[in-house]
């Protein structure tokens, strides 16, 4: 994997390792919200969303715009294709390696188990 490709990926599961994040991702899913929005259900300090956002935009899992005195943050389409793909190619090497592992499993047995109770 390129070190660009690995720096995004870096910064993704950042932005998703912490709960907060997570649930503004979450209410982010039913559409656009302020920060004022996003902070309501959170116990937490203004500053505190605010910093917790920016790792979201630098993640590149939301983006947002400024109307006046208002920013509203919404997520950004496909932002987690990157971490599916990562995810799907673990489980396709993991499933090879189990199932080489069976049919070495089942060869060495004589393909079955006689004689166990």
């Amino acid at each position: 994997m390129p070190d660009s490709q690995q720096a995004r990926l870096d910064a993704l599961f950042h932005a998703l390792s912490d709960g907060s994040r997570r649930r503004m991702i979450d209410q982010l899913s039913q559409g656009p919200a302020s920060v004022s929005e996003l902070a309501r259900p959170l116990e937490l300090a203004m500053p505190s969303v605010v910093k917790h956002l920016a790792v979201l935009e630098r993640g590149g899992l939301v983006n947002s715009e400024k109307q006046g005195r208002v920013r509203t943050f919404q997520l950004v389409p496909g932002a987690l294709a990157q971490v599916e793909t990562w995810a799907a190619e673990r489980e396709r090497t993991w499933r090879r390696r189990f199932d080489r592992l069976e049919a070495f499993l089942a060869a060495s047995d004589g393909g079955g188990r006689e004689g166990s109770a």
